[in-house]
């Protein structure tokens, strides 16, 4: 089915997960997202009304009319009785005036409200009237989604402990497999280093480093969550005195700190890093989210999976984070290595694919993955061999001479050796075609 082609993610188990809550919760970085849009705009019964809000509207009153403004114009004026509460209502007028328009949209049949950017809202007290409101007043048949990072902040997890929520999207995901629920939210800190790199927190990018430096060490403390002072010195200053380095490092760490903190907002300061036991580790004062590590864990589970459903399931789950090579923009030693490791495990990935479609006699299909394994790894000449013995299968032995010769220059342009026996071998067969 196209849910699962797209989403990895049943349908069956989306609408297990979902039905008979009032709002579903979704984390942008899942797949449930498309699933539920999906979902929705499939089933011809069942409506869909989604609403993005801009920047420019983040405030209360500003997504409401905005929200209010854009359906009543392809829902034939829908939103009279919100238009009523914008006009002088408190936040919970607005929010019960917002449910009665949905109801009376819907005249019993199945209808869902998908809110996406809701964080650019500010989570305030009227704000968290204005939704509680929504959501008490909303009947059984209209559902409510909601795209945030901010799922930790109310109202959202008073919803989920009184069973009127449910979260989607944590389900693999080792540091927040279960949604809990915190005295003191933390920020969400998202990094993505498969490509040139950026962060966000609460949603909101990090645009300014205050130079390259910064910006390194970030990314280095998130890559490397267990690394002490020497490794850091070495790897940045190693020209440096200990104490000239020691104070660039610091300088270094609280411009990093800053632009943490200025994302977050209030009077709080919000550390990357703490030092412990002569190491500097993750700080408890924020939650990461890192598309390496995610990456990673997916192809060390794939290595070790009890069933070929839960290999291959790991597998596409690593080869769709694998977006780019590690942080392209950055050229440092570390950088490299990194990126080199990285694109090793990717290729891995994509091979351990082609060989379970080979083992179904899904030629083509591994015939795709081996090819964009090579571009990886092109050194790997086994999987040369591979690709050579899918091409004769499916009659191609023109294509299977010419990756003998792409394999033949490759290894003499980096180690200045032949192919082995086992592929003159297949190549002479092929020959005698």
């Amino acid at each position: 089915m196209i849910f699962q082609e797209v989403t990895r993610v049943s349908l069956d188990s989306f609408r297990q997960r979902s039905q008979g809550y009032k709002v579903v919760l979704l984390y942008p970085w899942t797949h449930y997202k498309n699933l539920f849009l999906t979902y929705f705009l499939s089933r011809a019964e069942e409506g869909l009304l989604y609403y993005r809000i801009p920047a420019d509207e983040a405030t209360l009153t500003g997504w409401l009319r905005g929200l209010e403004k854009e359906l009543s114009t392809v829902l034939n004026g829908f939103g009279s009785s919100l238009r009523v509460a914008l006009a002088g209502g408190s936040p919970a007028d607005m929010g019960a005036a917002l449910a009665h328009d949905l109801a009376t949209y819907a005249r019993g049949s199945e209808l869902a409200l998908y809110l996406d950017e809701i964080d650019r809202v500010p989570h305030d007290e009227a704000f968290d009237q204005c939704v509680r409101a929504l959501v008490n007043a909303l009947p059984a048949n209209v559902q409510l989604a909601i795209s945030s990072r901010l799922l930790t902040h109310q109202p959202w997890y008073d919803m989920v402990a009184r069973k009127e929520a449910v979260v989607l999207g944590t389900e693999y995901r080792k540091n927040d497999v279960m949604f809990t629920v915190e005295d003191m939210p933390r920020p969400q800190l998202e990094i993505y280093a498969l490509g040139r790199g950026y962060a966000l927190v609460n949603g909101q990018p990090i645009t300014n480093w205050d130079g390259a430096l910064p910006r390194n060490l970030f990314f280095y403390f998130v890559d490397r969550p267990l690394v002490t002072r020497d490794e850091i010195f070495h790897t940045f200053w190693p020209d440096l005195s200990v104490k000239e380095a020691t104070n660039v490092f610091h300088v270094t760490k609280r411009k990093i700190s800053e632009r943490i903190t200025m994302k977050v907002g209030g009077s709080g300061s919000y550390e990357l890093t703490q030092y412990n036991g002569g190491f500097y580790l993750p700080s408890e004062k924020v939650v990461r989210h890192y598309d390496v590590a995610d990456f990673q864990e997916a192809v060390e589970r794939a290595l070790v999976a009890s069933t070929e459903h839960e290999e291959e399931t790991l597998l596409r789950r690593a080869i769709d984070a694998y977006k780019a090579p590690f942080l392209q923009n950055i050229e440092m030693e570390w950088t490299r290595n990194r990126r080199d490791h990285l694109r090793q495990l990717y290729a891995q990935a994509l091979i351990s694919m082609g060989r379970l479609q080979k083992e179904r006699n899904e030629q083509e299909m591994a015939l795709g993955f081996y090819v964009r394994a090579l571009k990886e790894a092109p050194e790997r000449e086994d999987i040369h061999r591979e690709v050579m013995s899918i091409y004769v299968q499916l009659g191609r032995y023109e294509d299977a001479r010419a990756q003998y010769r792409r394999l033949v220059q490759i290894l003499d342009e980096t180690v200045k050796i032949p192919p082995q026996r086992e592929t003159r071998e297949l190549y002479q067969m092929i020959e005698g075609r």
